[in-house]
C-alpha cells in the first residue's frame, strides 16, 4: 500500500517520502501497539469476547465479499457501455439494483438515504442504528471537515472504476484537499502524515514532506487545494492523518500538528459533493 501523488494546479516532479515507524524517525511519531491479553482465570469472558469478534470478523468479511462484487458488477456494467454493448450494460444494471435489494448493508443505507431525503428522520435513525450493529465502518463518510488553530482541511475521496482491477484484489481512490487559512497569520505546510486502514484492518503509516512536492505557504484567508491517490487491495478502507504546519512571520515558531479528520474509501459514495 502507498501513497501516490497526482499534482494538478503545477506542473513539475512528485516527490514523496515514505518512512517506516520506528524509534528514530525524525517526525517524533510514535506507534502505538495495542495487545490484547487474556487471563486464564476468565476463561469463559475470553470465550464470549472470542465469539464475539468471530462474529464482527464474520460480518466484515461478508461486507468485503459483497463489496468486491458490487465493484466487478459495476466495472462490467462500464464495460458493456463504453463498448455500446446497451442490452448487456441494461442486464448488468438490473442485476446491481436487484443486488442492492438484497445485500443487507446496501440495502440499509439506501433505506437510511430514501429516509432522511423524504425527512422521515425517526426511520433514517432506525436504519442508522441497524448499519451500526451489522456495519459500523459503512456509516464513515468519503468526506470530512474539521478545524485546527485556524487551519481548515476539506476531503473528499472518490471510487476510480478505470484504474481498480476488482478481479486482482486492485481499487484506486483518489480524494481532493482544501486547506483553508481562516486564521490571521500565514502558514507552511511541512510534512504530512497518513494513516490507512484497509477493509481488514491492516494500518499503514506513512510520513512524507510537504504534499505533491511542495511545501506551500498559505496566506490569511487564502487556501490551498491539490489532490492525490491511494490504491487498495480490498473494496472499502479509510484515510486520516495531519499535516505538521509552522507559522511564517516569526522566526523561530514552533510546528503545531492540523488534524486531518478519518474519511472512508468506498466504492459505494455519496451523491452529494460538500467541497
Amino acid at each position: 500500500m502507498q501513497s501516490l501523488s497526482l499534482k494538478v494546479f503545477n506542473t513539475g516532479g512528485c516527490v514523496m517520502e515514505r518512512r517506516n515507524c520506528n524509534n528514530n524517525n525524525i517526525n517524533k511519531r510514535k506507534c502505538n501497539i495495542i495487545v490484547a491479553c487474556s487471563s486464564p482465570s476468565s476463561s469463559s469472558s475470553s470465550s464470549s469476547s472470542e465469539k464475539k469478534n468471530g462474529e464482527k470478523n464474520q460480518t466484515l468479511s461478508a461486507y468485503i465479499s459483497s463489496s468486491q462484487t458490487y465493484a466487478l458488477l459495476k466495472q462490467k456494467m462500464e464495460v458493456a457501455a463504453k463498448s455500446e454493448d446497451y442490452k448487456e450494460a441494461a442486464r448488468i444494471r438490473d442485476s446491481m439494483r436487484s443486488f442492492e435489494e438484497e445485500e443487507p448493508v446496501l440495502r440499509l443505507r439506501t433505506l437510511m438515504k430514501d429516509a432522511i431525503k423524504n425527512e422521515k428522520f425517526e426511520d433514517a435513525a432506525r436504519y442508522r442504528d441497524e448499519l451500526k450493529l451489522i456495519a459500523p465502518y459503512s456509516l464513515l463518510k468519503c468526506s470530512s471537515d474539521t478545524t485546527t488553530l485556524g487551519v481548515r482541511v476539506q476531503v473528499r475521496s472518490v471510487y476510480i472504476e478505470s484504474r481498480s482491477r476488482p478481479s486482482k484484489g486492485q481499487y484506486f481512490y483518489a480524494y481532493r484537499i482544501r486547506i483553508t487559512n481562516n486564521s490571521e497569520r500565514p502558514v507552511q505546510l511541512l510534512r504530512r502524515h497518513w494513516v490507512i486502514t484497509d477493509g481488514n484492518g491492516k494500518v499503514e503509516n506513512v510520513w512524507g514532506i510537504g504534499v505533491i512536492g511542495e511545501q506551500p505557504v498559505i496566506l490569511p484567508n487564502t487556501g490551498f487545494e491539490y489532490s492525490s491517490a491511494c490504491p487498495l487491495s480490498t473494496p472499502s478502507g479509510r484515510m486520516e492523518g495531519d499535516f505538521e504546519m509552522k507559522h511564517t512571520d516569526k522566526l523561530g515558531s514552533p510546528s503545531f500538528n492540523v488534524a486531518i479528520a478519518p474519511f472512508s474509501l468506498c466504492i459505494i459514495g455519496e451523491e452529494s459533493d460538500t467541497m
